[in-house]
C-alpha cells in the first residue's frame, strides 16, 4: 500500500529476511578482536535502516550484547506493524539463537524515562556477559518527526522546507517512474526552531550526560551520531534548508561531547559519521532525493561502489572505528576523519568522477528514458524490501 512515495503497511516474513540478509554479510565480513572491538553497544534508533544495521554489524561481527531502543507500533487487527516492529523482533530472534545478549526497549527515545530504563538494561546485559558495566559504542540514529521535550512538555514538530526561499524541484514517483515538479514554500522562523529540537543535538547531549550520570562510560566508549550531506544540486532542501541546519545543530553537539568528556577522560571520543545516500522511508519523500538517489544507485553499481545500510555500517566499523590502528583507545585520533573532524563514508558517493556521471544522467533523464538511464528499479526495490516486500525468498 504506497500512497504518495510513503508505504503504510509491511510484511513480517519479509522484515525478518531482511534482517537475516544482513545478518549473513555481517558474518562474512567482521570479526571480533578480544580487548579491541566494542563488547556492550547501545543503539539508539536500532529498528530501521543505518541503525538497524549498526546493531546487526555490533552483534553478529563482534558478538557485542547490544541494547536497542526504538518506537514501532504492533500491529492490530485492521494493520500490520511498521516494519520496525518486525525487524526488532527477528533481531531478537536470530539472537537469541545465536547465544547473544540482547535487550530491546520500546518507547520514546527523547524521554528521561527511555534513559534510566537503557541504562539499567545495559548493566543487565553487562552483568550476562560477565564484563563491567561500561557501554563501549554508542550509536545514536534517530529520525522521528516529532518531539516532546522532556522538561517542559512542549510537543516540537520538523518540518522538510527550505530556507530563505521557495523552491520548485522534479522528483520521481518511485512506482510508476512519472515526474512531478515539486513547490515548496520556505519555511518559518518557528518552523526552523523547531525542525533543530527534533533532529538536532539536544536530545543527544542529554543522553549522553544520562549515561555518564548513571557511570556507564569509560576511556573506551566512542560515540557516533549519524548525517548526511549531499552534492551542491541537493542542498536547497537538504543542506542548506531545515533538515541541515538541524544537522549542523547536531554535528556542533557532537564537537562540544567530544571536548567536554574525552578532556576528563570519560569517553574516547565523539565523531559525526557522513553517510551515503542511500534509500530510507523518509528519503523516499524528500523532494528530489528520489531521482538523485536513482541516478548515483545507476553510477555507483556500474562503477562497482554501491553499498546498502550494512555494506556501508560494517566498512564504517572494519576501516574506521575498529581498524587496527584506531583500536587502542588512548589513541582514539588515528580514527580517520576530514578536516572538520567528521568521518567521512560518504567518500565514494562524492567522488568526482562519481558525481560529473551523476549530473550528466540527472540532465539526460525524461518520463521516457527513466528505466534506462536511472536506477529507479533498483530505488524502488530497496524501498519496498524496507518493508518486507519485494524479497525473491519470501512466498508472498
Amino acid at each position: 500500500m504506497v500512497r504518495n512515495n510513503i508505504c503504510l503497511n509491511s510484511h513480517p516474513a519479509g522484515c525478518a529476511e531482511n534482517v537475516r540478509g544482513q545478518i549473513e554479510y555481517t558474518e562474512k565480513t567482521l570479526k571480533k578482536v578480544k580487548g579491541q572491538t566494542p563488547e556492550l553497544t547501545l543503539i539508539i534508533g536500532c529498528s530501521n535502516g543505518y541503525g538497524l544495521a549498526s546493531r546487526i554489524a555490533a552483534a553478529f561481527g563482534y558478538r557485542a550484547a547490544t541494547v536497542g531502543v526504538s518506537y514501532e507500533k504492533p500491529p492490530t487487527e485492521n494493520r500490520t506493524g511498521t516494519p520496525g516492529y518486525y525487524h526488532n523482533l527477528a533481531f531478537d530472534q536470530e539472537a537469541a539463537g545465536s547465544s547473544l545478549i540482547y535487550k530491546t526497549l520500546d518507547g520514546d527515545a527523547f524521554s528521561n524515562e527511555m534513559k534510566k530504563l537503557s541504562a539499567e538494561a545495559a548493566r543487565s546485559a553487562a552483568a550476562e556477559m560477565m564484563i563491567l558495566p561500561k557501554i563501549d559504542l554508542i550509536i545514536y540514529s534517530l529520525a522521528s518527526p516529532v518531539r516532546t521535550d522532556p522538561e517542559t512538555g512542549v510537543v516540537y514538530k520538523s518540518v522538510i522546507k527550505p530556507i530563505g526561499k521557495s523552491i520548485s524541484g522534479k522528483t520521481v514517483n518511485i512506482m510508476d517512474g512519472s515526474f512531478q515538479i515539486v513547490e515548496m514554500e520556505s519555511a518559518s522562523e518557528d518552523e526552523i526552531n523547531n525542525t533543530v529540537k527534533v533532529m538536532g543535538g539536544e536530545d543527544f547531549a542529554l543522553w549522553i550526560e544520562a549515561l555518564n550520570n548513571e557511570k556507564l562510560l569509560s576511556p573506551k566508549t566512542r560515540v557516533i551520531a549519524y548525517t548526511y550531506i549531499g552534492p551542491e544540486h541537493t542542498w536547497s532542501i537538504y543542506k542548506n534548508g531545515t533538515i541541515g541546519r538541524a544537522k549542523d545543530d547536531l554535528e556542533k553537539t557532537v564537537r562540544a561531547i567530544n571536548q567536554k568528556y574525552t578532556e576528563k577522560g570519560l569517553i574516547a571520543g565523539a565523531w559525526v559519521s557522513v553517510n551515503k545516500a542511500l534509500v530510507t522511508r523518509s528519503s523516499a519523500v524528500i523532494p528530489v532525493i528520489p531521482l538523485y538517489v536513482s541516478c548515483l544507485f545507476r553510477v555507483m553499481k556500474e562503477m562497482n561502489l554501491h553499498e546498502g545500510c550494512i555494506e556501508q555500517i560494517t566498512r564504517l566499523y572494519r576501516d574506521r572505528l575498529y581498524k587496527e590502528k584506531s583500536c587502542n583507545s588512548a589513541e582514539p585520533e588515528t580514527v580517520p576523519v576530514d578536516e572538520n573532524g567528521r568521518i567521512r563514508m560518504d567518500d565514494w558517493e562524492m567522488r568526482d568522477d562519481v558525481q560529473a556521471l551523476v549530473v550528466e544522467k540527472m540532465n539526460a533523464v525524461t518520463p521516457e528514458n527513466i528505466l534506462e538511464t536511472t536506477d529507479l528499479t533498483g530505488f524502488r526495490n530497496d524501498f519496498l524490501a524496507a518493508h518486507g516486500f519485494g524479497i525473491d525468498s519470501v512466498n508472498y
